[in-house]
């Protein structure tokens, strides 16, 4: 064994000799028989348990790298799920925007009218409800609505402060067709969303 740490003495030492090891016989090289062996086998081992151990570690990662991916699969479909869901609702509430600060015109106001009256099967007595403003821009237009000389089927044209403009509910003794700008927009919103 070589030391080099220095020992501090208080005497000189005298006649000082290093002892041999009784307990186990001396090497040709210095060191105790089976030291090579057992430094080998401990070399071994050392390696067998630092492999092992890659290996356990490898397979981790590769679960963690797995469940990782899977993951942002997952995030990646629902981002473009919530992302189209997203963009459809901004399109159609553009759309409204759009829809609601077009001027009311005699002809969109008959348009959206016969658009009803198309959904009416033939009857006797129909009710046209249109918010007063309508109402009266297709009265100062002349409207050929409002003159309709079909003998047939009677229209009665009424304003009504609960239809908004542009739109119109028609009524008939079978029930009532909502042709109002924002249940059509709800209808739309339903069948696209």
């Amino acid at each position: 064994m070589n030391c080099r740490e220095n020992i501090p003495l208080t005497r000189p030492l005298r006649d000082a000799q290093v002892a041999p090891a009784a307990s186990s016989p001396v090497a040709t090289s210095g060191q105790p028989e089976g030291w090579q062996r057992a430094y080998d086998q401990g070399r071994l081992d050392g390696e067998k348990a630092l492999s092992e151990q890659l290996f356990k570690q490898r397979g981790e990662m590769h679960e963690l790298m797995q469940g990782t991916l899977q993951s942002l699969r997952q995030a990646v479909s629902q981002v473009i799920h919530d992302t189209e869901n997203m963009v459809i609702s901004l399109a159609l509430e553009v759309a409204r925007k759009l829809v609601s600060d077009m001027p009311i015109s005699a002809s969109m106001v008959e348009a959206a009218v016969r658009d009803a009256l198309s959904h009416v099967e033939n009857s006797t007595q129909v009710t046209v409800r249109l918010h007063p403003s309508d109402l009266e821009l297709l009265q100062s237009a002349g409207s050929p609505l409002l003159t309709s000389t079909d003998t047939a089927n009677a229209f009665r044209f009424l304003s009504s402060v609960d239809v908004s403009r542009g739109g119109c509910m028609v009524e008939t003794r079978f029930g009532t067709v909502d042709a109002r700008r924002e249940t059509k927009f709800d209808l739309i919103k339903k069948n696209v969303l």
